[in-house]
């Protein structure tokens, strides 16, 4: 279906940057070195400095940058690991693939981790946290890293959706022991297909993964131990860098066009504010709507594609069902999951856009 307003459109968000990405590609194509070449390296080292953080590694995709950070942990049978039921399926699936057992913990209607539901999920099997950072708004953060001091557990960040994110001044990523991005399309920081980092202040941790990522190789002919190809490529890197060299400025404007939402919006649905010491990237511009599947419905049938982030909780997935929840043990996650609606957001939608769906929100809702 073609959409007049589409929830992304990649055409003008890149048209500022189009003839630098053309340029990247070109050098890369004609250095040809396109695995484990000087774009990687260098993206790394640049992204690690923008996070605040040490180190960087970059990998084939932020799935890949989470299952094997844990399986650092040499995680075993009935270890545990807490994190939240309305997230993508990633956080969750990952921890199950590093042989441990996922532990939700329900959050709050800001849609990110009850800070002060933690606490009572920990055991003596808890091996890690891994709070995430939902749709460009950080977590508490700085609460969780002191729990996980506290007890000798190891801060995982699912940062995948909030490149750039801040917390008190001090970018995410920066808080745990590691973080982990995606840099899917559909990110503010994105490559042209899949690719992740994973960041850290731990200069070993991130040796050990350069080596995981590549199917456990310590040089071209010595295999340490049996592993994966999670590699971010060349031209992927270059490509990226030049995207970051002016992330701070698109998230920047993106922001503005968040704020005009709340603006146009205030009046119908529960808007996404900043807390005190949050600093929002808005990667997806979330409301809550009541009656939001016929809502969305009206969206679409007038030309503007909205979407659900995400209308059925990792807790309630078939895969879940070992795990042995149930629908009601984790209220909010439940709620926001029939009211959270995700509309267009990107550089170079116009006012008159955002204005055309808020009054197609004023129709709606009468």
């Amino acid at each position: 279906m073609k959409f007049s307003i589409p929830y992304k459109n990649f055409k003008l968000s890149n048209e500022p940057i189009r003839q630098k990405l053309l340029k990247a590609f070109e050098e890369t194509l004609d250095a040809g070195k396109y695995i484990q070449g000087p774009n990687v390296s260098d993206f790394e080292i640049k992204f690690a400095k923008f996070c605040q953080s040490s180190y960087a590694t970059g990998l084939s995709n932020g799935t890949c940058a989470l299952h094997l950070t844990l399986r650092e942990l040499n995680l075993k049978d009935g270890d545990e690991i807490i994190t939240v039921p309305n997230s993508f399926v990633a956080s969750t699936s990952t921890i199950h693939l590093a042989g441990a057992k996922p532990v939700f913990v329900d959050v709050n209607e800001d849609m990110n981790i009850n800070v002060d539901k933690i606490e009572e999920m920990i055991t003596k099997k808890t091996k890690a946290i891994i709070p995430v950072h939902l749709a460009g708004r950080p977590c508490r953060i700085d609460k969780i890293c002191e729990l996980g001091k506290k007890y000798s557990i190891f801060i995982l960040e699912d940062a995948a959706q909030s490149v750039g994110a801040k917390l008190n001044e001090k970018k995410v990523g920066s808080f745990g022991d590691a973080a982990c991005f995606s840099l899917h399309p559909l990110k503010n920081l994105h490559a042209f297909g899949d690719a992740g980092i994973l960041v850290s202040n731990n200069k070993q941790l991130v040796e050990n993964m350069r080596i995981r990522k590549n199917h456990g190789l310590s040089s071209r002919d010595s295999c340490e131990y049996w592993s994966f190809n999670c590699r971010l490529d060349d031209v992927q890197a270059s490509l990226l860098s030049v995207q970051l060299s002016v992330l701070e400025d698109k998230i920047s404007k993106i922001r503005k066009i968040a704020f005009n939402y709340n603006n146009l919006l205030k009046n119908y649905v529960k808007i996404p504010h900043e807390a005190k010491g949050e600093y929002h990237t808005y990667q997806t511009y979330m409301v809550l709507a009541e009656e939001r599947d016929k809502l969305q419905q009206f969206l679409v049938s007038n030309g503007v594609e909205a979407l659900v982030h995400y209308p059925t909780p990792i807790h309630m997935q078939p895969a879940a069902k070992e795990l042995n929840y149930k629908e009601g043990d984790f209220p909010i996650t439940l709620e926001l999951s029939k009211k959270i609606l995700s509309l267009p957001i990107y550089l170079g939608i116009t006012y008159e856009q955002q204005e055309y769906i808020a009054s197609l929100f004023k129709k709606f809702y009468g």
